[in-house]
């Protein structure tokens, strides 16, 4: 017998220390061996795969076994694991408890796809979270989180969801382009320190059938003639707002035309000379 298969052996009865140290084996087919050892528990098992260099093998031999499975320690740790297979991270990703999905979405090293998956997680579950609950994803959760909440419309929670640092302008945006939101919402967007300083936040306040015609008139001197245009065409808003648009964009046009006027007689430029005949006309 080699001397891997006298390990693998001792792995299977191994107890106590001797089993806590073959948790940290570099041959997979040993730790393999382990996972047949009915010493193992969940506190050992969970320390194996806190290894951030285990096998990939020994991760997928792990997630295969139902009687490990019904750890939910053992299935957090295989979804937190740097190697776990995609496969693995998206059957059981489903399965973790609200905060620890919050974690794992905000982990730098999470796979883009899987933390994606997550937040749709997240936001499917916060119709039934308590306030508290809300309140506490609006100041610390995903940005796509915060912007589900900023959706709903509550006073309290939009307000801590719009000062989120994770909150995109690009969230806001999908916020603002929704058909059917909540005119609080709109309001206290148009009205924030930060958000409405932004100009695609602006244009999309001015397209919100929800924003009040006061709000969109003083919007309007901010937007660029190109925007206005297409905000003008038929069917992009209002018949009674697309007015106020074509009117902006003529006092535009005519302020250009006296600026171009007024640069071509501008002071600092000479006046061509009169004629002499005009100038003893004028003395006389």
């Amino acid at each position: 017998m080699t001397q891997i298969e006298q390990q693998r052996e001792r792995a299977r009865l191994a107890g106590g220390e001797e089993l806590k140290a073959l948790l940290y084996h570099p041959a997979a087919e040993v730790l393999l061996a382990v996972l047949e050892n009915p010493a193992l528990d969940e506190t050992s098992l969970t320390l194996l795969l806190g290894r951030k260099d285990l096998p990939g093998e020994v991760i997928e031999s792990v997630a295969a076994r139902k009687t490990l499975l019904k750890s939910y320690a053992v299935k957090r740790a295989l979804v937190f694991h740097p190697r776990a297979p995609r496969l693995v991270g998206l059957r059981l990703l489903r399965e973790l408890y609200l905060m620890d999905l919050v974690q794992y979405s905000l982990s730098p090293g999470a796979p883009a796809e899987l933390k994606r998956h997550a937040e749709e997680y997240i936001v499917a579950r916060l119709p039934q979270l308590p306030l508290g609950q809300r309140i506490t994803l609006a100041r610390r959760g995903p940005g796509r989180v915060a912007g589900a909440l900023m959706a709903t419309g509550h006073a309290q929670v939009m307000e801590i969801a719009l000062e989120n640092p994770r909150l995109t302008e690009a969230q806001v945006l999908k916020v603002l382009w929704r058909e059917k939101l909540p005119q609080a919402v709109v309001l206290t967007v148009a009205n924030h320190r930060k958000w409405s300083q932004y100009y695609n936040v602006r244009l999309a306040l001015v397209r919100n059938a929800a924003t009040p015609l006061s709000l969109v008139l003083n919007f309007l001197p901010q937007l660029t003639v190109p925007d206005l245009r297409e905000l003008a065409a038929p069917g992009v808003v209002p018949e009674n707002l697309r007015n106020y648009l074509q009117a902006e964009v003529h006092r535009r046009m005519q302020a250009a035309k006296r600026e171009r006027k007024g640069t071509i007689a501008s002071p600092g430029e000479e006046s061509p000379p009169q004629p002499e005949n005009q100038e003893c006309s004028e003395e006389e």
